[in-house]
């Protein structure tokens, strides 16, 4: 895996001073990185009952439909307000800097639904807790929660409370 962390991108002072942010694109356009990393999710969920994986925005959209398409489910969109046409369902949640909140339709997750939650990064666990929240909410069950990386320093996976989390890559506060 050390490889992969080689191509992702270390850009400081983003989105405020004091973060340094870890850009996944520098490694979703390198075609056998983004395969290696695709490749070994689809292998750690190979095996479990799953029948949704939903992407959070804005990132998580570039993983998750890839996942969904090898493992023969469908997808279904968490956004940011505004952004679904139809009715939907609101959680508001913290996140390290400010506030924010996400969407999901009604008729999205059905009960009893195995969702896989996917993103591209677990900081503090606020965008990933809201997440979790939304699918359960509709009656889901949330199969697992999987990252692309882990700022595991940051202490995100307390907030999922127990659920199933999977990271490929993970870093410490000196990373």
């Amino acid at each position: 895996m050390e490889a992969l962390k080689q191509k992702i991108r270390n850009v400081p002072d983003f989105p405020i001073p004091g973060i340094n942010f870890k850009d996944v694109t520098t490694l979703f356009k390198d075609p056998s990185a983004f395969r290696m990393a695709v490749d070994r999710f689809v292998t750690e969920y190979a095996d479990k009952s799953i029948d949704l994986v939903a992407a959070i925005e804005a990132r998580g959209f570039i993983l998750a439909p890839v996942l969904a398409y090898h493992m023969g489910m469908g997808i279904v969109p968490l956004r940011k307000p505004g952004k679904l046409p139809a009715e939907t369902r609101r959680i508001e949640y913290d996140l390290e800097y400010g506030t924010d909140a996400l969407e999901m339709h009604l008729d999205a997750v059905g009960p009893g639904n195995r969702v896989l939650i996917v993103d591209d990064l677990l900081a503090t666990g606020g965008t990933a807790a809201a997440a979790c929240q939304l699918v359960e909410d509709a009656g889901g069950i949330v199969a697992g929660v999987g990252f692309l990386i882990e700022l595991s320093f940051l202490d995100g996976r307390k907030r999922l409370d127990g659920r199933p989390v999977f990271s490929l890559l993970e870093y410490g506060s000196d990373e």
